[in-house]
C-alpha cells in the first residue's frame, strides 16, 4: 500500500510503532502528515484527518453449516468482527434458508456497524435480545465476553478452521476470581490511565482510586510487563484497553484487575455482579 501511494504521488510515512486497534492511533506520526490511513479496524470515534480501511476478509459462508447442529430454530443473534462485516447479509441469508431467523442489531458507540463486536464493546450482541448468539470469527475472547454480558447461549464459529463450539465463560470467571483473591493483600495499588488516543478513561480511573486509600493513578502509554515491574506496585487496575487485563495476565508480574474486579475487591460490587470490562458500560 505504501509503495502504491508513493507511485500515485504522495509522500508516505509508515508508522513503525505497535498498533492494537483504532483506539491506538499513532498521533506522533500523524503530526508529521496531513492524513492518517489506518488499516484493519473500524473507527471508534470521529477524529478528523483519519481514513479507516477495514481490509475485509472473505470466506465461504457455507461454513456456517458447521454451526447448525448447535443452533436452535427461531431467533439467533448474529455478530462478527470488523473484518467480516461485509458478509453479514450473506450469512443471515444462509441461516434464513435453514429456518433460523438471524437477528443483527444496529451499531452504537464504539461499535458503529450493525452486528459488530469489539474486545471492549459487546453492545452488538447484547442489543439482539436473543437467548442464543452466533459469533463468527477467530479466538474465544469475544464469545466468552458475549456469554458473560448477555447470559445467552453462545456458539463460536471459526470460519477458517471450520469449527463450531458452544462457549462457556466459567473457566474465565474462576481464573479471575482467583486473581481477585490474590490481590487482596496488596498494599500499593496502581490505577493505570492510558495516554493512547482512544484508551483514556480518566474519570473512571479517578472514581476507582477513590475506593481505596492504597490506590494512586499511574499514567503510561504501553501497559507491558516490563513497565509494571519497574513501577513496583503490588497490584494494578487497568482502565486502558480492557483486553489487557485478560489476555496478558500470565505475562504480568502481579495481578492486573479490571474495573469491575477492583470494585469487587473493594466491596463496591457484589461477586454475583461479576462482568467483563466494557468501554461503554459503567
Amino acid at each position: 500500500m505504501a509503495l502504491r501511494l508513493r507511485e500515485a504521488g504522495f509522500e508516505v510515512i509508515v508508522s513503525g510503532d505497535p498498533c492494537y486497534g483504532a483506539c491506538d492511533l499513532p498521533l506522533p506520526a500523524m503530526a508529521l502528515a496531513d492524513v492518517l490511513v489506518h488499516v484493519g479496524h473500524a473507527p471508534v470515534d470521529d477524529r478528523p484527518g483519519v481514513i479507516y480501511d477495514l481490509h475485509p476478509t472473505d470466506f465461504d459462508v457455507g461454513v456456517l453449516a458447521k454451526a447448525l447442529p448447535l443452533l436452535p430454530h427461531g431467533r439467533v443473534g448474529l455478530v462478527t468482527t470488523s473484518q467480516h462485516l461485509h458478509l453479514l447479509d450473506k450469512m443471515a441469508e444462509f441461516l434464513e434458508e435453514k429456518e433460523i431467523n438471524a437477528v443483527i442489531a444496529g451499531g452504537t458507540g464504539r461499535a458503529p456497524y450493525p452486528g459488530q463486536v469489539l474486545g471492549c464493546s459487546f453492545s452488538g450482541a447484547r442489543s439482539t435480545g436473543c437467548d442464543a448468539i452466533l459469533y463468527v470469527g477467530t479466538g474465544l475472547f469475544h464469545p466468552e465476553g458475549i456469554q458473560l454480558v448477555t447470559g445467552a447461549r453462545v456458539i463460536a464459529l471459526d470460519p477458517f478452521l471450520g469449527t463450531a463450539t458452544e462457549v462457556s465463560a466459567d473457566r474465565l470467571k474462576r481464573r479471575r476470581f482467583a486473581l481477585i483473591e490474590k490481590a487482596r493483600g496488596a498494599e500499593r495499588i496502581g490505577i493505570l490511565v492510558s495516554t493512547k488516543s482512544g484508551q483514556q478513561r480518566l474519570a473512571l480511573a479517578r472514581r476507582l482510586a477513590g475506593l481505596s486509600e492504597k490506590a494512586v493513578l499511574v499514567a503510561l502509554c504501553e501497559v507491558s510487563p516490563g513497565e509494571l515491574l519497574n513501577l513496583g506496585f503490588d497490584c494494578y487496575v487497568n482502565t486502558a484497553c480492557p483486553r489487557l487485563a485478560y489476555d496478558d495476565q500470565v505475562r504480568f508480574p502481579v495481578p492486573v484487575l479490571s474495573p469491575p474486579e477492583f470494585e469487587i475487591l473493594c466491596g463496591a460490587r457484589a461477586w454475583e455482579d461479576f462482568t467483563i470490562d466494557e468501554w461503554d458500560r459503567p
